[in-house]
């Protein structure tokens, strides 16, 4: 993990066992990171969407006794200023810079690769491999298999809910699937946090994207690599989600010996299809 001021709140928050409320503040105070240290309690309680009194209770919870004290740590650990300019920009455009800024956190993250590349063993390692991703997520699972059926031998796409989750978790393992791989985004299905759980009784190894490391899906992965979402409009955006999904995939070839001779012949078949226009 990298020096800069979103690692060292992250720092801050990891060992403590969170309520939900309190992994919601812990999540808006990454995503402001260099602005968090000049806030007060109130502020800090409107950006996070939850009450005062639940701020302070957090910073308790984190070993401070009370939220100026906590505050005074950020502030001998951050930048000087807060970040400029917010305000000289339009709410379409603080939406892009928002998702900009996810970017540069998942870039730092990323500054250690080990976690993505035991990713990468275990799901190439998985045959079948099944890919979840239900409701918000939908997308990015589906997105992720579709990429990943040309280069793995057995994708599983399960995206819809209901008693047939279980039935197709099951039939993965039966047919010798090892891993799970979980797209988690907000807001959390219940359905995903109990498929997660069912999945590592029956002995999966169940690796997750989720919004963050705080997310009510990780008591239930055994690896979990966080990618922010945007919160900025109506409904959320996951531009850090869906590009940890393709540095996923990357990792996953690395590790699968054929993948490259299975890229060249869909290449091949898809030229002889013309499937594309060129």
């Amino acid at each position: 993990m990298s020096d800069s001021p979103a690692a060292r709140l992250q720092q801050l928050f990891d060992g403590h066992r969170l309520t939900p409320t309190q992994r919601r503040i812990a999540h808006c105070m990454v995503r402001k990171a260099a602005d968090v240290p000049f806030l007060s309690s109130v502020e800090l309680a409107e950006l996070a969407g939850v009450s005062q009194p639940s701020v302070t209770r957090f910073a308790v919870a984190l070993g401070f006794d009370g939220y100026p004290a906590l505050r005074k740590h950020l502030r001998e650990v951050a930048p000087t200023e807060p970040s400029p300019g917010e305000d000289d920009y339009n709410e379409y455009q603080q939406a892009v810079l928002a998702e900009i800024e996810n970017l540069k956190h998942l870039a730092e993250l990323l500054a250690d690769p080990r976690p993505v590349e035991e990713a990468g063993r275990i799901l190439a390692a998985s045959s079948p491999l099944p890919v979840l991703g239900l409701r918000a997520a939908s997308s990015q699972a589906r997105g992720f298999a579709y990429f990943a059926a040309k280069v793995h031998p057995d994708v599983r796409l399960l995206d819809e809910s209901g008693s047939m989750l279980a039935d197709r978790i099951d039939g993965a393992r039966r047919a010798g699937a090892t891993a799970l791989l979980c797209f988690a985004l907000p807001r959390h299905p219940r359905e995903v946090v109990d498929a997660l759980a069912y999945a590592r009784e029956q002995g999966l190894t169940v690796v997750t994207v989720a919004d963050s490391a705080f997310a009510p899906v990780a008591g239930h992965s055994d690896l979990l690599i966080p990618a922010a979402v945007g919160t900025g409009l109506a409904f959320d955006t996951a531009c850090a989600p869906m590009l940890l999904g393709r540095v996923l995939l990357e990792a996953m070839c690395d590790d699968l010996p054929d993948a490259q001779a299975r890229l060249e012949e869909f290449d091949a078949r898809a030229a002889a299809r013309g499937l594309f226009v060129e």
